[in-house]
């Protein structure tokens, strides 16, 4: 089962300390499995674009955890995370590409989103990026050269773009 993300109130890319109480009372919550108030909290922050309030979306999307479980609103939030340099949500992204839930089966795609994961993952996060490197691995032993060099040309692409957009 996905988590969401744990992170410390002060890593995260919050404005304000109202938004920053809402995101911790919605992780009080989660953790007490009051998945409704979760949502409740998280939901309006996701909205507003917080990069781990959407990943913590997916997440109980993707488990079914207060919501019906929904592979492709799990990949929406995902996405608008992912979009943001998310780590988390890039590697589930992968996961989701990889195994066709929620959206339509993509070993290339998958191999973009699992790449991009492994190459923001903090070094502290050791065990994660080589799980995602591990699955882009997997994923990439099935594919044929011209598929490999299709997923590197998207990494390359995202990049490119993520880092123009950074600049603005």
């Amino acid at each position: 089962m996905k988590r969401p993300a744990i992170i410390l109130l002060v890593l995260c890319p919050l404005a304000g300390a109202a938004p920053a109480q809402d995101f911790g009372k919605g992780l009080e919550a989660y953790e007490r499995g009051d998945y409704a108030t979760a949502l409740h909290e998280w939901q309006p922050l996701a909205e507003q674009g917080i990069a781990v309030a959407q990943y913590n979306l997916g997440v109980m999307y993707d488990n079914g955890q207060g919501v019906m479980q929904d592979y492709a609103a799990a990949v929406k939030w995902y996405d608008l995370a992912a979009a943001q340099g998310f780590a988390d949500a890039q590697y589930n992204l992968g996961n989701m590409y990889a195994a066709g839930k929620g959206v339509v089966q993509d070993d290339v795609v998958a191999v973009k989103w699992y790449d991009l994961a492994a190459g923001r993952f903090q070094g502290y996060e050791s065990e994660k990026r080589d799980k995602a490197l591990r699955n882009r691995d997997i994923v990439t032993s099935r594919m044929t050269p011209a598929g490999i060099a299709n997923a590197q040309r998207l990494v390359r692409e995202w990049t490119a773009a993520f880092e123009k957009r950074q600049r603005k």
